[in-house]
């Protein structure tokens, strides 16, 4: 005889069970409309937050000061980029990298807030930078890193390219020729204009210049400032990986080891 039979009682307990449970399976329904999509919306908008601060971030680029690596202009369609914020946290920036940054007091002079004057409204801007809907309000900027903390960068008269403790920069990624003709009382097309410095970058300071040498308003602009110019490392957003759109201009951003 089977344990079946045996126990009676235990086959028949089993069956009521698998019954109880099957009617609780009927009984549990989805949740409402107005409850599912809520938590949609807020688990969507959590893991951008969560991309946007710890992994990456787009940004468009708004002139052309770092042409032809990257694309802008008032009116027209200024190149996406992704800029990753994950790379820095595991290496120092360094020469050849094109950055995102957040300007320091002297690069901020004119610098407007578009945030709404309502405190309502401002409020929710807010709340839109922090997932990706809104621009932070701050004054972003991308330029490539051309000397590090400790470095002497200039260009003086004669020079060849930029130069960094005495030895020539890479210059190949630069725009040519130069969009603005240059002073040769003042300056050269070598330097991308007027001749600067030589100053020594601030530890854990960078010397920032934008690709188009002529139509940058980089660090040499603000030698005066309390940086000499430069941009502290906690003022750096992430470093330019991509452009993402437009379509046709997709593809990574090159940073050459412009020191060797």
């Amino acid at each position: 005889m089977t344990d079946a039979e045996n126990n009676p009682e235990e086959l028949t307990g089993s069956t009521a069970a698998s019954a109880s449970e099957a009617d609780n399976a009927e009984e549990k329904k989805p949740a409402p409309w107005y409850i599912e999509i809520p938590v949609v919306i807020a688990v969507t908008l959590l893991a951008i937050f969560l991309i946007q601060t710890f992994v990456g971030r787009v940004y468009m680029i708004p002139s052309q000061s770092m042409e032809p690596t990257l694309h802008g202009c008032a009116g027209c369609t200024g190149d996406r980029i992704f800029v990753d914020k994950v790379s820095y946290r595991f290496s120092d920036p360094k020469a050849g990298d094109v950055v995102v940054f957040k300007g320091t007091d002297s690069w901020n002079q004119g610098f407007v807030s578009q945030r709404s004057q309502n405190d309502v409204v401002r409020a929710l801007q807010n709340v839109g930078s922090y997932v990706g809907l809104v621009a932070p309000d701050e004054n972003d900027l991308v330029k490539r890193i051309i000397a590090t903390g400790g470095q002497t960068v200039s260009c003086q008269e004669g020079d060849p390219a930029v130069m960094v403790d005495g030895q020539p920069v890479d210059q190949s990624y630069t725009l040519t020729p130069v969009a603005y003709p240059v002073d040769p009382a003042t300056g050269s097309e070598a330097c991308g204009g007027p001749y600067f410095g030589p100053l020594t970058v601030p530890e854990d300071n960078y010397f920032m210049m934008g690709d188009n040498r002529t139509n940058s308003a980089d660090s040499r602009a603000h030698i005066g400032d309390e940086h000499q110019g430069t941009i502290p490392e906690d003022h750096i957003r992430g470093k330019v990986q991509a452009i993402i759109f437009p379509f046709n201009r997709i593809g990574g951003v090159a940073d050459p080891a412009i020191q060797e």
